[in-house]
Order: C-alpha cells, then structure tokens, then sequence
C-alpha cells in the first residue's frame, strides 16, 4: 500500500464517452470495482459530475469506516434512500442516527435474540414441512417469504401472510427501480409522472399502508408486546423525553422491516448454491446436524456446537456478501493511501472485492469453510478483510439478529433437506441494494 503523498489522482479506467464511468460501473458493479482494484489500492473513477475513489486495502478500510469515520457521511445511493426509508437509521446522521440507535439497541439485547430464536426455528421448521422430495422451487423467493414472516413476528409481533404477496412484488420494484435513484438528476425526474417514478411511488405506498397499519393498531390497542414496534412506540429521548412520531417510528420500522430480512434471505439462497456445489462440505454440515441435533430442532443453546454451520454461513458472505459496498461522501478534505480525497467526493469501500483478494485470502474464488477453524470471524474483522455488516459506528444493528438467524434458519432446513440447481439455471449476479442472484436460484428439494 503507498504511504507517500502524490499531488496528482490516482489510476483510473477509460472512462466512457459520456458520463465518466457510469455506464460502465451500471452494467457491471462488481466487475467494476474489481477492475478498479486491479489499479491500485486507491483508484480514480467518474459519476457524471461525482467524483468518486475506490479503496480496496483494509487499513484504508479502517480509515473510513472507522478511524476518520466523522469526516464521511453516507453515500449517495443511501442518501437517495430516503425516498423510502425516510430518516431511519440506515439512512440518518449524526446526533439524530445516535439516537435512534441508542433507542433502538435493547430490542436487540441477547436475551431479546433468545427469545426472537425460538420463531425463527417455528417458521424455518414449518416450512421444511411444507416442502416435498423432488419439488422444484424459487429458493430465493422462499428464503424472502421465511425471513418476511420472521421480522414481521419477531420484531413486530405481526403476521404478513395476506400481505407477503404485496410485499415481494413491492420489495423487487424497489430493487429494480434502485439504479433509477442513482441517476443523476433523479431528484428531479423522480417529481416526473414517468413510469419509473410511478412505480417506486406505489411501491413506497404499499410498504407505508402495512407499517402504518401496524403502528395504528398498536396505538389504539395500546398492549406492550416488548417486541420492537412497542419499544419504539413508547421509547423516550434521553435529553428532551419526547416520543417519536409516527412517521419516525415509520422510518425505523420500515428500515428494520426491510433490511431485516433482505440480506438474510441473500446469504441463505447463495448458501444453497454452494452447498449443492461442494458435496462435500454439504456432507460435513449434515453430519454436524446429526451429531449435534438427532431429529429435535435447533435452540439458541445448540449454537455454540454447530460451528461447521457457522463456517459456512461465514464463507457464504465471504464470496457473496449481502452488502456488497458500502459508500462514504466526504465533509472535508482527507488522505487516503498518499492521495488527496477532496471534499464532496465518493468513496468506495466494496466487500465483494476484500473478500476475494489474493492478498488476504487463500484460493479466494473457493468455498472453504474450513478456512475459518484457523481465523475466527471477529478476527477478520478486526483485521478488515471481512466485514459483511460494515465497521464502525454505522456497524449493522442486527447482526447477533443476522448470526442467529442465518444458522438456525439453515440448521432447521438442512437436517432435513439437500438442495440441488436445476438444469439450466443461470447464475449471475445483481448487486443492486443487496447482492441478489440475477437469473432467480431454481432448485430441487431431496430428502436428505
């Protein structure tokens, strides 16, 4: 990694005829990124009048994420987000993103989790039984349908059942629609009467009339389930007292609604794709479940021992990670690797890339969950070669949530089923808001 200072900007790509590079960065993020970090650990790139860097060294990581995290606000995608999200904790800033995080943060205490743990195995149990030998199924779809149904009870003590339907057609409009924001100008088309904007805009109705829907109900009936739509409901300010107003609790509610379940329901789908890649890992996990679990289901105590399924959780978001890139805006001029980062420009930091680079990663392209009996997944982190759930402040809230339900989820399915792709199914990726598979995950269920 440089540590000299140079006056002038970092290696870049040819940029495109119009636009800098983003038409190029639009047709392939990741491949992209990963040509950026072909250059170097700093690279030059172009969004129409954005000027933008791509990092891709931990330490420079660090920097951002973690070291001169003041000096950087969220980046224009999660900005734009607020068309939807509002001013919920991925999306706000400063004093009020403290805030309403530290009024956030109980409902996800451990003792809240154990408690989240027991429906997490109830609803991953119930549809293991819904399955049958030799049924070919959207797996993608059904990981977003189980993890749906998971936040909406846990966190919300709701059923989405009648509403599931709305739900994933409102949540793939808006994964769609997400390059549409990224325009530039898209502040102002999306005042427009075009059918991008009509379309984000009745998506953005259905999510606002279930949550609205919620905290209405909950109002009126006035119970305190101590789940978090009650905590937020009669969670006060630590300076002022004051309570939050629906569309606060709004903004969180969504925030969580969404993000809790998006980016569990990525890293299950690709999870089964590596597992019906690699036999025999597929085989060391079974036997793990066997030993461990017998024919009883999984309980938050059984976590500890079902370390194999852990390391392959782990590897899943190593070599797809939910969140792909995280994005910084600078407020003032900073250093990064020798070079100047002026004030008002983008930086990159993307997962995708540290986690596959040779530098920090053994046969990095292959799924090797035993790489993880010698590194512990906080000691990546700590070293920034892998961070799925971001560092810093701005760290992921729900990630023990994540943890929890990504190996419970996967324990309760797979001491029961192998999944197999089906022939012809294509595999590609769609980074958009998360890293989606392109082509959807058809596969085929078999007893194990």
């Amino acid at each position: 990694m440089r540590s000299e200072f140079h006056a002038d900007l970092p290696p870049s790509q040819k940029p495109d005829l119009i636009g800098g590079h983003f038409r190029s960065f639009r047709k392939d993020p990741t491949g992209f990124l990963i040509r950026q970090a072909g250059l170097g650990d700093v690279a030059y790139f172009r969004m129409g009048p954005q000027h933008g860097y791509s990092i891709s060294h931990p330490e420079l990581v660090r920097d951002v994420l973690v070291v001169n995290a003041q000096k950087f606000v969220k980046g224009r995608a999660l900005q734009r987000a607020k068309a939807l999200l509002g001013e919920g904790l991925l999306t706000s800033e400063g004093r009020h993103h403290l805030r309403q995080r530290r009024m956030i943060q109980p409902a996800f205490h451990k003792d809240r989790i154990a408690d989240y743990s027991r429906s997490m195995v109830e609803h991953a149990h119930s549809m293991s039984g819904r399955w049958t030998d030799g049924a070919v199924l959207d797996i993608d779809k059904e990981m977003m349908q189980l993890t749906l149904r998971i936040v909406a009870s846990t966190l919300f003590s709701a059923s989405v059942d009648d509403d599931a339907d709305d739900i994933g057609r409102a949540m793939t409009t808006v994964t769609e629609l997400f390059n549409f924001l990224l325009l530039p100008f898209s502040e102002w088309l999306q005042k427009l009467p075009i059918p991008h904007t009509l379309r984000f805009n009745k998506a953005r109705d259905t999510f606002n009339s279930i949550i609205f829907r919620m905290i209405d109900e909950r109002r009126r009936s006035g119970e305190d389930k101590g789940d978090l739509l009650s905590m937020l409901l009669s969670a006060r300010d630590e300076d002022d007292s004051s309570l939050m107003t629906d569309e606060q609790v709004r903004d969180e509610a969504l925030t969580l609604f969404l993000a809790g379940h998006e980016t569990t329901a990525n890293a299950l789908t690709w999870t089964w794709l590596l597992l019906s890649r690699n036999p025999e890992s597929e085989s060391k996990l079974h036997a793990e479940l066997d030993s461990v679990l017998g024919e009883r289901l999984p309980t938050m105590d059984d976590m500890p021992n079902l370390k194999y399924t852990e390391f392959v959780l782990a590897e899943s978001m190593r070599l797809f990670p939910p969140a792909w890139t995280v994005g910084r805006l600078a407020v003032e001029d900073h250093e990064l690797g020798g070079f100047r980062i002026p004030k008002g420009s983008l930086v990159l930091a993307s997962q995708f890339v540290v986690h596959h680079d040779p530098r920090f990663w053994e046969r990095p392209e292959d799924f090797i969950p035993e790489r993880w009996e010698t590194q512990s997944v906080k000691e990546a982190g700590q070293r920034f070669i892998y961070f799925p759930f971001g560092a810093g402040v701005r760290r992921c809230i729900g990630e023990s949530f994540a943890w929890t339900e990504g190996i419970l989820l996967l324990a309760t399915l797979a001491r029961r089923w192998k999944l197999r792709l089906e022939q012809g199914q294509k595999i590609g990726l769609n980074p958009m808001i998360t890293l989606r598979p392109k082509f959807g995950m058809r596969m085929s269920v078999h007893a194990k």
